[in-house]
């Protein structure tokens, strides 16, 4: 396993998303947040994972719930990070959240604690007060961002008055905006990305096809569209002719990739725990600037433009809070 800095700690390069435990949007089965998932994490321990990533919203606090029960059942030392939903307004909301995040985790403290989404209405300073709070208190040991843009992030870092030592974005082999400007920010800062769906979902997996169109929270995904699909099939004959010389699945070269600049955490989900080794391997795969230009090439074409749908901060941001005010309010 390889290791990288996020604030004062050193914390595996592959980590575990854990967005579908107890998240029934996904479709996995009633069974899987209590049996599958418990196996999931216990792998991701024995492959040497130490980073886990859940969220007070993921499964309405259920994927905290489970993360925290099998944790628990494991003496190891580990980083898990949280994130507050983002309808929380004032300071002492946040705490709050915190609270309850620390209770369903089983807890003493948050080791890290990011904020889901940038909020255009509440003000970002009413919430890193919330987070000052917290550090001050000793209840969160550092405090992140998910979905912000460079800009932003600084932003927080200021208003706090301490490092925003992570941003948690999309970044994968067809999600690459990142590059332009919040990768050179971490990397100048000496921040940490932490990249969330690096997979695209299960794209890189060769799973699925024109034919075959995942259902679900996937279904919605532009990268899941007839069209896409076929033009991922170049892509996936790239990853396997890269994977054959390193003896690894396309998976596992789409993870390799990802992490190859040094601070980037990849956080892939699991549904199995053999899926979770194959994920913590690709930690060990070393690809030459010749097969990572390759992959590149191939992957131009199915590119997400914009500078993926998280990162603007503006009106898909606006859209997020207000369907979470309507429907994801979590209390």
């Amino acid at each position: 396993m390889k290791y990288v800095s996020l604030g004062d700690r050193r914390v595996s390069a592959i980590g575990l998303g854990t967005w579908q435990f107890g998240s029934p949007e996904w479709g996995w089965g009633r069974d899987f947040g209590s049996d599958d998932a418990r196996k999931v994490v216990h792998q991701a321990l024995d492959s040497g994972i130490t980073f886990f990533d859940t969220a007070e919203i993921y499964g309405r606090g259920r994927s905290e719930e489970i993360l925290g029960a099998a944790l628990r059942e494991r003496d190891v030392e580990v980083m898990v990070a949280t994130k507050v939903w983002p309808t929380r307004i004032g300071a002492s909301a946040v705490v709050a959240a915190a609270r309850r995040s620390l209770a369903r985790l089983q807890r003493a403290s948050l080791d890290l604690y990011q904020i889901h989404w940038p909020n255009p209405v509440v003000p970002l300073a009413w919430t890193m007060q919330g987070m000052r709070r917290l550090l001050d208190q000793r209840l969160v040991g550092s405090v992140g961002v998910s979905n912000f843009s460079a800009g932003r992030w600084a932003r927080a870092e200021t208003l706090l008055g301490s490092p925003v030592v992570s941003n948690q974005i999309p970044y994968s082999l067809v999600q690459r905006s990142p590059e332009r400007s919040l990768l050179p920010y971490a990397v100048q800062s000496k921040r940490a990305i932490i990249a969330y769906s690096p997979l695209a979902q299960g794209l890189f997996s060769g799973a699925y096809g024109p034919g075959y169109i995942p259902s679900g929270a996937r279904s919605w995904n532009p990268l899941f569209s007839a069209g896409r699909l076929v033009r991922a099939e170049a892509l996936a004959a790239e990853l396997q002719v890269v994977g054959e010389r390193h003896a690894a699945k396309p998976t596992q070269i789409a993870l390799a990739w990802t992490i190859r600049s040094g601070n980037v955490i990849a956080i892939p989900g699991a549904r199995r725990d053999w899926q979770v080794a194959e994920n913590a391997a690709a930690a060990d795969i070393e690809l030459s600037d010749e097969e990572a230009a390759r992959i590149e090439a191939a992957a131009l074409p199915l590119q997400l433009g914009g500078g993926s749908l998280l990162l603007r901060g503006g009106r898909i941001a606006r859209q997020v809070v207000e369907t979470g005010l309507r429907r994801w309010t979590y209390r």
